[in-house]
Order: structure tokens, then C-alpha cells, then sequence
């Protein structure tokens, strides 16, 4: 049975990424397990104490999410773990150990028990994970149904990976992928192999029955592109690699897919480099 860990801090944001969660699961037809981590305790019975309370205080937090959500996925379970340690290394440790074949959280936590955890590890727990994980910032409206997700095809070998995902995650919502080939310089060899891995996605969503859109664009900010184009057609889903083609134009503001996790209004789904899923083989 397929399983989806959700990163679980209690505030809105990973609240509102439980919803997401859901939806993915009552599509793809699979068990959510609800993780909250707690800091590993003092030695002292004091500080051990504070934990134990701290830890009673979450079950009954993830028995009243359970009695709410567990009627929406009548199919399939909903169970919570609480693990301790740091959250980048327990959520994707839990998803190793769980199978999972998707992890999704928040990306700002407002309040809870640890707070702002989410907001300050979810980068790392894109980079920690590797099975792909969807990334929420808070305010998102979740009660939109998923009908598209943005999808960009960068010169790197790499971007063709996230396809097979991202077209399971289209057929399981019955979802349009709008593809965006990003040119990013004149150089007429870069700009061919944009179009060839462009042409060998739209074959590969076309012998798997995925609806598909192709467009193209200029730019010299690939993540400003990116979301900016997300929020033109009003994606539901931004589907990225966690290694993108750089330039010397955004360079020093860090990492692409880390710029899109932190600044994306829009959930956005990292599929890590060497996720190798069914149907592609590239």
C-alpha cells in the first residue's frame, strides 16, 4: 500500500499541507502517516517530564485529526508517528523507513508545540528526502481541485526526471501539464537540447494518456519565470527538479528550486535527481 508522510507542527500551514496531503491520497489511493518530531530531552527527570507531557498533549492533537480526516479516506488509514530528534533528519528517516513514495509539509509554521520548525527546515527536508516532496506555504486554497501543474524543461539531462511523477500525480487528478521550455541564453546547441527533452516529455505524456499544453519562454530568472508563469495560467502544482540550470543573473540568490520552495504562492512538488520512477528511463 502506498503511503504519504505529512509534516505535522500543528499550525495552519501544516494543517493546511495535511488537506493537500488528503487530496493526493484519496486520488492516488493511499495511507497518510501524520509526523510530529520532538527535540531529543535533557537527561534531567525535570526535562523529561516536560516531554512526556509535551508528547501527550500531540496524541491527543493527532487523535482529534485522525477522528476528523479518517472519514474523507474511507479506503485507507490515517496513523501518526512521533519521532524525536531534528525534523530534517526524522521526516526523511520516517519516509525511508515508511516507503513512502511522498512527503509533504508546510513551509511556514505560525505556532505549535516547536515553533517555526517547518519554516526553517523544509528546504532540508526537500534536500534530506529522497522520495519527492510537496512544499506548502501557508494561505494556499486547498478546496481547489488539482487541474494543473506547471511543469518547466530546463538544458540539463536531469529535468526530464520529474515527468513520470508529475504524470502520475496529473492521472490520479485527472490534471492538464503545462509545459514550459525555458531558454535561458541564445547559444543555438542549449536552446536544441531544450526542445529535444521538451519533444521526448510530450511523447512520454502522450503514451501515458496525460493532457498536455507546451509553451515556451525567455529568461534570464528562471524561478521568477517559473512562478510568475504558475500564477499566470493559476496552477494548482509547480513541479520542479532540486537541481536546476543556473545563471550568473541569479546566481547569488541561491539555489533555483530553493528560491521557488521559499517564494512559490503555489505548492510546489521537488522531484530529487536520481528519483527514478516507471516509463522514461532517461
Amino acid at each position: 500500500m502506498s503511503k504519504i508522510i505529512v509534516a505535522i507542527d500543528f499550525s495552519d500551514c501544516s494543517l493546511n499541507a495535511l488537506l493537500h496531503a488528503l487530496s493526493i491520497a484519496q486520488n492516488s489511493k493511499s495511507d497518510l502517516i501524520l509526523v510530529w518530531v520532538q527535540k531529543a530531552a535533557s537527561q534531567t527527570d525535570k526535562f523529561g517530564e516536560i516531554t512526556k507531557d509535551e508528547s501527550k498533549s500531540v496524541e491527543k492533537e493527532f487523535q482529534a485529526l485522525i477522528e476528523k480526516y479518517q472519514p474523507q479516506l474511507p479506503s485507507n488509514k490515517i496513523t501518526f508517528k512521533i519521532r524525536t530528534g531534528k525534523v530534517y533528519t526524522e521526516i526523511p528517516e520516517e519516509a525511508r523507513v515508511s516507503k513512502a513514495f511522498m512527503v509533504v509539509c508546510g513551509t511556514h509554521g505560525a505556532s505549535g508545540f516547536e515553533k517555526f520548525w517547518i519554516g526553517s527546515n523544509a528546504n532540508r527536508i526537500v534536500s534530506a528526502c529522497t522520495c519527492p516532496v510537496i512544499t506548502i506555504r501557508g494561505g494556499i486554497n486547498i478546496s481547489r481541485p488539482l487541474k494543473k501543474i506547471m511543469m518547466s524543461i530546463d538544458s540539463t539531462q536531469e529535468t526530464r526526471q520529474k515527468a513520470s511523477f508529475t504524470a502520475m500525480i496529473a492521472k490520479a487528478h485527472d490534471a492538464e501539464v503545462f509545459i514550459v521550455k525555458l531558454y535561458t541564453t541564445k547559444t543555438k546547441a542549449v536552446r536544441q537540447n531544450v526542445d529535444l527533452y521538451a519533444s521526448q516529455v510530450e511523447r512520454f505524456f502522450t503514451q501515458e494518456g496525460v493532457k498536455f499544453f507546451t509553451s515556451s519562454e525567455e529568461t534570464e530568472n528562471v524561478p521568477e519565470t517559473i512562478i510568475n508563469y504558475s500564477k499566470k495560467i493559476d496552477a494548482n502544482l509547480i513541479s520542479i527538479m532540486t537541481e536546476q540550470e543556473s545563471s550568473t543573473s541569479t546566481l547569488w540568490l541561491g539555489p533555483f528550486a530553493q528560491q521557488i520552495v521559499n517564494q512559490s504562492p503555489i505548492p510546489v512538488l521537488s522531484v530529487h535527481s536520481k528519483d527514478v520512477y516507471t516509463g522514461l528511463g532517461f
